[in-house]
């Protein structure tokens, strides 16, 4: 019987795997890996559609770049590709004319936690971020200041004015989702209502009749109407280790060596803060394999396409039930532990959402997550325990949303947002509604190596003890034997089901 390792936090559990059940690895890493800044300054010079950016860039104007943190992919690396686009996008900018002093780099975080100095250094190469003379803003969705702006959206968006007060809007960043990248990274740079609106898409790979994409795409028209506006998207590969383990998780030779290493049980039995170090500091890298310019939706989109046939596994028909291990890291910025909604957010939010064509667990199945969904909160995951003392507390859906309509107008949580100290109050309720697409197919959500039962059924999960006993549920819940299915990440693959 085959043994496949996923990581439970940080730690490293052996999945048994039957004869019938579907082991899910990432594609290898692909051969072609370009120069980035050559790339990013081609795709400019000559985009897929619309003019060059030599064409829309006025000489001695002004320029605005929005990029994102770079939360996605999860577990992020040191060394990511974006650092160079955003500094080749300067580069273009000054060849156009446009000197860095009147340039603006906004860094449109959503709700997430404001990046601070440490953060906002790292998001150029270090000689570009030196030499930088431009200004550097940190996006607020509280800000009274921000500008209406028009579009189809109902209500209208409000949108950061470094992104109106200018000649030139520039989006710079990569493909990962939907609602990561392109258009998705203006709706970032909007007031926190817009934001919390497009959190919930049913898959983060479809735009199809999505009313989220919709909402991007409403958000581009109105800003292209009132200045000149381009995007640049990165085709990103899945973050690969190097080092001892590399070729983990695609290769099944370094799997198996993976599961008979004495290293894997040593790791275990250390302490759960210097597991984590170590898998922080653990060497991976991020390759960029192509570039596209355009507006933003249409780069975005060829990008998208190209990253999903690049990442993608493909599953021939829903399992009956899906193993899926959760990282040591959360999947927003800065980088921290997961608690039980983070936890979630990133099995059922991400991993399950990565999907197209049809979800990968039948209706009514099963989903192993494996973590200790311990309710460990950091003080700047004040707003999550509030949140979980909510879901905990709630009767039905209405209360809940009460719940979140309180906590947007709790004005310490907002002063604790603006000073960078935590994040915005209604991103946990943004993770939980990301989960919601999963939990209405779901039959239930077993927690294997659960180490805080009132977590889990806070959550509607089912705690278990360890990965035998939870698969053996599966098996149950199934009626006899289930057809399982082992997602072999992080990082997660885009499974193109059916």
């Amino acid at each position: 019987m085959p043994r496949v390792p996923l990581l439970s936090g940080s730690r490293v559990v052996i999945v048994p795997a039957g004869d019938d059940d579907v082991v899910l690895r990432p594609p290898p890493p692909p051969e072609q890996v370009v120069d980035v800044a050559a790339a990013v300054r081609d795709a400019l010079r000559f985009p897929l559609a619309g003019p060059a950016l030599d064409a829309v860039a006025p000489r001695g104007g002004r320029a605005t770049i929005v990029v994102e943190p770079p939360a996605l992919p999860v577990p992020g690396v040191h060394l990511d590709p974006r650092r160079e686009a955003l500094a080749a996008a300067i580069g273009e900018l000054e060849r156009c004319g446009i000197r860095d002093e009147r340039q603006t780099i906004l860094v449109a975080g959503g709700l997430g936690r404001r990046l601070g100095q440490r953060e906002l250094e790292r998001l150029l190469p270090p000689p570009q971020a030196r030499s930088f003379h431009g200004r550097v803003l940190v996006h607020d969705v509280e800000e009274p200041g921000l500008v209406a702006i028009t579009g189809g959206s109902d209500p209208p968006a409000l949108i950061h004015p470094a992104l109106v007060e200018t000649d030139l809007a520039l989006v710079v960043g990569a493909a990962e989702t939907i609602l990561h990248g392109g258009p998705g990274t203006l709706v970032a740079a909007c007031e926190a209502g817009t934001v919390r609106r497009a959190a919930g898409a049913d898959s983060l790979l479809e735009a199809a009749r999505t009313p989220e994409w919709d909402l991007a795409l409403h958000v581009e028209a109105a800003l292209g109407e009132r200045v000149a506006l381009m995007g640049v998207s990165l085709v990103l590969d899945l973050p690969r280790l190097t080092g001892t383990f590399r070729g983990y998780p695609d290769d099944a030779g370094t799997v198996e060596r993976l599961v008979r290493s004495p290293l894997r049980a040593a790791f275990s039995l250390l302490p759960g803060a210097l597991r984590r170090d170590l898998l922080f500091h653990q060497g991976r890298r991020l390759d960029a394999t192509a570039a596209f310019a355009g507006p933003p939706s249409v780069a975005h989109t060829e990008a998208l396409l190209r990253g999903i046939a690049l990442r993608g596994t493909r599953l021939d028909e829903p399992v009956d039930a899906l193993v899926v291990g959760v990282p040591w890291v959360g999947p927003n910025m800065p980088r921290g532990p997961l608690n039980p909604i983070t936890a979630a957010a990133v099995a059922l939010g991400l991993a399950l959402r990565l999907r197209r064509d049809a979800f990968p667990v039948r209706l009514g199945g099963t989903v192993v997550l494996l973590h200790s969904l311990r309710r460990s909160f950091a003080p700047a995951e004040a707003p999550y325990a509030a949140m979980f003392h909510e879901l905990r507390d709630a009767r039905a859906p209405d209360e809940l949303d009460a719940a979140e309509e309180r906590a947007a107008a709790d004005e310490r949580a907002l002063d604790a947002y603006r000073a960078g100290k935590t994040c915005h109050p209604l991103l946990p309720y943004a993770d939980w509604a990301g989960c919601a697409p999963a939990l209405a197919r779901l039959g239930r959500v077993i927690v294997a190596g659960c180490r805080d039962a009132l977590a889990a059924r806070t959550l509607g999960f089912v705690p278990s003890h360890g990965i035998a006993s939870a698969l053996e549920m599966a098996h149950g819940v199934s009626g006899g034997r289930a057809r399982m299915g082992i997602l072999v990440a992080p990082p997660y693959p885009a499974l193109l089901v059916g």
